[in-house]
């Protein structure tokens, strides 16, 4: 497949993704698990079928191995989630799953014992300084429309900080996943396809233990008003209209990165998906009107540039760059 195909795919996909989830988390909050369990289910069902065979083909990699990367899987997807019941605003959720270069960087110095350049340290500088100052902007934001009432006020602030403080568990959660997942693939080799059938396919039985509050937003979801889909000329609540199309745009994003990182470089891959996010966000404070101020956009700045320089995108642009300034000058 062309790679400007598979770009369209993650674009299409992982915007939409985010749209269809914020339409969900606006009307109910909580409804993390129900979403988390129908993505989980949706892409279990499809690498059943088309990577397992139906149960014969044999894993690569030890299904002990995989149950470990699943536990850490189930965890951050479910925590990451939750953290929108917790005052936590969609861009803030974007910009701080955005960082998890610092929690790659730390953990790999930490466990892997890796050294890194002097550029390096400056990117995971401007990202953290990104992060702290859309953090410090938010809460400021948490404490004022609050200010009304000085108990509620208080209660509202301590549910955000206790959102902050599950997105950061969820960021190093996730950075110590990829960790964990790299090492697999140099014993193993690259199976990537694999994995991801496996990681959403061995948590689902963990659902059971959300089921009450799963059963609880499908019941919620049923009594959304009707919705008459476009095309198809159905009718069912709207709720559930947005769920199946967040499930559907899930997969399409997944998909186009599995894609994406077998027809390009690791540097490409992660300049995509940074470009992807970036748009997410603008697209989520313009159409939603959600509160963005000018030192958002700061820290906005900071952590995409920090991102970018990270990945030395820059060098990569070079030899391009250095060609077109010597293309011909018309006359």
């Amino acid at each position: 497949m062309h790679p400007a195909v598979a770009v369209g795919l993650v674009f299409c996909g992982c915007c939409s993704n985010v749209v269809f989830l914020e339409l969900l988390a606006r009307q109910f909050p909580g409804c993390g698990n129900i979403v988390t369990f129908s993505q989980f289910l949706f892409i279990a069902v499809e690498g059943f079928i088309f990577e397992a065979n139906f149960g014969r083909k044999k894993p690569a990699i030890p299904i002990r191995y995989y149950s470990i990367m699943v536990a850490m899987f189930f965890t951050v997807s479910v925590v990451n989630n939750y953290a929108l019941n917790l005052n936590i605003a969609m861009p803030l959720h974007m910009i701080f799953r955005s960082g998890s270069l610092i929690a790659s960087m730390a953990l790999g110095i930490i466990i892997l014992k890796k050294r890194y350049s002097l550029s390096k340290y400056t990117s995971i500088a401007l990202v953290s300084l990104g992060i702290f100052t859309c953090t410090f902007m938010s809460a400021k934001q948490v404490a004022s429309d609050s200010s009304l009432d000085e108990e509620d006020g208080l209660q509202v602030f301590l549910w955000w900080l206790l959102g902050i403080a599950a997105l950061t568990f969820a960021l190093l959660m996730s950075a110590r996943m990829g960790i964990f997942q790299e090492t697999l693939y140099q014993q193993f080799g690259k199976h990537s396809k694999e994995a991801l059938f496996y990681n959403h396919a061995l948590p689902l039985p963990g659902f059971l233990l959300l089921a009450p509050n799963i059963y609880h937003h499908a019941v919620l979801f049923s009594q959304s008003e009707p919705f008459q889909v476009p095309v198809l000329g159905l009718t069912m609540p709207i709720m559930w209209f947005y769920l199946l199309m967040n499930v559907i745009t899930q997969y399409v994003c997944i998909r186009g990165v599995f894609i994406l990182t077998t027809e390009c470089s690791s540097l490409t891959v992660t300049l995509v998906v940074t470009l992807r996010k970036f748009v997410s966000l603008i697209f989520s404070i313009l159409y939603f009107h959600n509160p963005f101020t000018a030192w958002h956009w700061l820290g906005t700045a900071f952590v995409f540039v920090g991102t970018l320089m990270y990945t030395e995108v820059w060098n990569s642009l070079g030899p391009f760059l250095a060609l077109w300034r010597k293309r011909p000058k018309e006359e």
